[in-house]
């Protein structure tokens, strides 16, 4: 449970509705005794407004805060897998947050590590890919053992909220977030008699780690997809995935399930 949430920060693209958007949100906030910060560090509650993109882009800018609770607002007018909220009805976000006893939805993060640096993290996926025309090799391993060498287009890592998206569009299972683990799919693997994968999606317990190794014959220039966001990166040898002891949270209600959200997005 979380209690005394009453400092909330908006998250969102600056354009003239969305300002107004957000001022008719101010105003309904303080109605309700809540204090409208411009700080995000000084908030406990985060609130993106747009859609699933840009609740993706409102927990990595604000740091992926484990001490916070964050909602997403449609302006779309769809719900989706993190937008709970239609900004016509926004009345029922500050009701059910305005619930000291309110229960919280908790979304598994990932840890990744490139070569020695510091850890940062995905709340949907990573993904690694080249970023010339052609295919490339990466040898993959579980915890210290060896598991394949894959030579394709790249490899999906994604959280279980995450299975829903890029990683579902490669046929790879959807995922109970109630699950502590992480999901492994190939993106256009050759399998022959040189090179031979499992050539399917893998699912990992939360205890294990993933290294993927680049090595000489990885591509120099690979393109790391972070959720909605891509970093280009130069000579990078390994990468390392492990399942976070972050978790981001969110308003849990009564009759939005995560298999609700699944069946109204896909069903």
């Amino acid at each position: 449970m979380m209690t005394n949430r009453r400092n909330i920060y908006f998250f969102h693209v600056q354009n003239e509705q969305m300002i107004k958007n957000v001022k008719r949100l101010t105003e309904l906030a303080q109605q309700y005794s809540f204090e409208v910060v411009k700080d995000y560090r000084k908030a406990n509650i985060i609130v993106s407004i747009g859609d699933d993109g840009t609740f993706l882009q409102a927990v990595r800018k604000t740091g992926f805060r484990d001490d916070c609770l964050y909602a997403g607002v449609s302006t779309t007018g769809n719900l989706n897998m993190y937008c709970d909220f239609y900004m016509e009805d926004v009345n029922r976000m500050i009701v059910a947050m305005t619930n000291e006893q309110i229960e919280v939805r908790k979304y598994p993060v990932i840890d990744i590590q490139l070569d020695d640096q510091p850890f940062f993290y995905a709340l949907n996926e990573l993904s690694i890919r080249t970023s010339v025309i052609k295919t490339f090799i990466m040898d993959i391993f579980i915890d210290h053992i060896h598991f394949e060498t894959l030579r394709g287009d790249g490899i999906i890592i994604a959280t279980p909220t995450g299975s829903t998206a890029y990683n579902k569009s490669v046929n790879g299972a959807v995922v109970d977030p109630l699950l502590p683990c992480f999901q492994v799919s190939e993106l256009a693997s050759i399998n022959n008699n040189t090179y031979r994968t499992l050539g399917s999606s893998f699912i990992l317990s939360g205890d294990r780690t993933l290294t993927v190794h680049l090595g000489q014959n990885g591509p120099s220039y690979p393109i790391i997809g972070l959720d909605n966001e891509a970093l280009s990166i130069r000579n990078i040898e390994k990468i390392k995935i492990r399942l976070s002891r972050k978790v981001m949270k969110t308003v849990k209600l009564k009759d939005n399930s995560y298999w609700e959200k699944v069946k109204r997005t896909f069903l």
